[in-house]
């Protein structure tokens, strides 16, 4: 997909550079059109193989430090977090049987996305784990707009979009990739929210890796809203 993109991009560059004193403000605005519409394919094309590669079939498992890939993720979003004066906080956070690069993936698109739906207040994220039973249960909790829980699954459908995308850019991938990743992991992800009261997103990683026995969400969430 993207090699035939490319070369639709190039051909109407080149088409602009060796006539554009033949052509006209319309159709130097027109190519102009072509190109954009170029990239603005290449985003959800990138997006669709960042999905595909989720698979934990030569996933590189091993004892995974989640506070360090946190931190990874932190690093890697350092721009948006400062444009946004958005304040993180974390301790404390488990080493478990994981990919280290899928959970860091994890937490950025988390954190992204708590960026992107934020509210008029200063930015406060969350993140903390805690043992249940026989799995970790992670949280990344934001005071931002909230989701309005008769969406809380369909956000995790790829494509899925809640807002237009004038309002609030993207492909309607990021938590697809978040449920697949954690659902390669034998664990669950879920969000709880109210619209204006910001979303606290939930996932569970087993502690015995994905070798181990899938986590136990019901009792899980059953010890956490009961």
């Amino acid at each position: 997909m993207q090699e035939p993109l490319n070369q639709v991009a190039n051909y109407v560059q080149l088409l602009e550079m060796r006539y554009r004193q033949q052509l006209d403000e319309d159709a130097k605005e027109f190519i102009g059109y072509a190109v954009e519409g170029v990239s603005l394919m290449q985003t959800p094309i990138d997006d669709v193989l960042a999905y595909s590669k989720v698979n934990m079939q030569g996933a590189e498992v091993a004892f995974t430090d989640t506070q360090a890939a946190l931190e990874k993720a932190i690093a890697h979003l350092r721009g948006r977090i400062s444009e946004n004066n958005a304040n993180i906080t974390y301790d404390n956070l488990p080493t478990v049987m994981a990919d280290g690069t899928q959970i860091m993936q994890l937490f950025q698109n988390l954190i992204a996305n708590a960026i992107k739906f934020r509210s008029e207040k200063k930015l406060e994220i969350q993140i903390n784990a805690e043992r249940i039973e026989d799995a970790w249960l992670f949280s990344v909790k934001d005071n931002g707009i909230g989701i309005d829980l008769q969406f809380r699954d369909r956000i995790f459908v790829i494509f899925q979009r809640l807002h237009p995308r004038d309002e609030y850019p993207g492909t309607g991938m990021g938590l697809a990739i978040c449920k697949k990743i954690v659902e390669s992991h034998r664990g669950r992800i879920w969000v709880e929210s109210e619209l204006g009261q910001g979303a606290t997103f939930y996932f569970t990683i087993p502690v015995g890796g994905r070798n181990g026995e899938r986590a136990n969400v019901r009792k899980t969430q059953n010890h956490l809203f009961s």
